[in-house]
């Protein structure tokens, strides 16, 4: 049975993806920060017949990073999930702290597991490496700048991974999802207000759940292993664009 680590596995994006890929057949390794939240999903699955450990773990952690490493038998896949963005505040107001923080979480975190699982991926045959950017790593937009700016970075690892390991049995595989509404991604952005959280969707008949870019995540890694889903951009219907969303009156 193949060994997947899903990092932000306690909610969201992350928690449904491991739900997919326990389905799939996959070992799920859960990490996450919230070490309740990870022990009730790993109780959920394994009630259902899936094969779920659970792991405390900060990404941006590395000494808690290489440890977890060396904890694990095997790794065959890999989901560079964790992340999260604070504020709206545009570039010349910006908080240097929250910039800081955006880009340990995203960018240092996706470093730290994937320098340190990298050796058991390789040695796995097959492995995958999957970040999960956004379409906030393609395109910029006003008020997104130190989360832009994480992504873009998590982006450029991406590409830059896959050439440096061509030629070895890994591949890597970049999702960018859209506007996808998740638990608590908006609410923490907007620093606890629901309402401001409420009203990036509003009007907006169908925006993603995290259910679909689990699917599409999922998808991309259980392709057989000489099929590298390089970029796999997903966004809801209404979104044509960052800054183009229909919303109806």
């Amino acid at each position: 049975m193949p060994t997947a680590v899903v990092t932000g596995a306690s909610s969201g994006i992350g928690a449904a993806t491991a739900r997919q890929l326990a389905a799939a057949g996959h070992h799920v390794v859960l990490t996450a920060r919230r070490k309740d939240r990870i022990d009730a999903l790993a109780a959920e699955l394994t009630a259902a017949g899936h094969a779920a450990t659970p792991y405390a773990l900060d990404v941006t952690d590395r000494a808690a990073v290489d440890a977890f490493a060396a904890s694990l038998d095997s790794c065959d896949v890999l989901v560079n999930n964790a992340g999260g963005a604070l504020g709206t505040e545009q570039v010349e107001s910006g908080d240097p702290a929250d910039w800081r923080a955006m880009y340990e979480v995203n960018v240092i975190g996706t470093l730290h597991l994937t320098q340190a699982l990298l050796p058991a991926l390789v040695a796995s045959g097959d492995g995958t490496v999957v970040i999960v950017t956004s379409t906030a790593g393609h395109a910029v937009y006003e008020g997104g700048g130190g989360y832009v700016a994480a992504k873009f970075a998590e982006h450029s690892i991406a590409a830059t991974l896959r050439l440096e390991l061509n030629g070895r049995p890994v591949r890597v595989i970049e999702i960018a999802p859209g506007m996808t509404r998740t638990e608590g991604f908006a609410v923490t952005r907007m620093r606890g207000d629901e309402a401001k959280a409420a009203a990036v969707y509003a009007g907006v008949k169908e925006p993603l759940t995290s259910e679909d870019v689990a699917d599409t995540i999922t998808w991309a890694v259980t392709r057989p292993a000489h099929v590298n889903v390089d970029l796999l951009v997903v966004r809801p219907r209404a979104q044509a664009a960052n800054y183009k969303v229909y919303r109806e009156p």
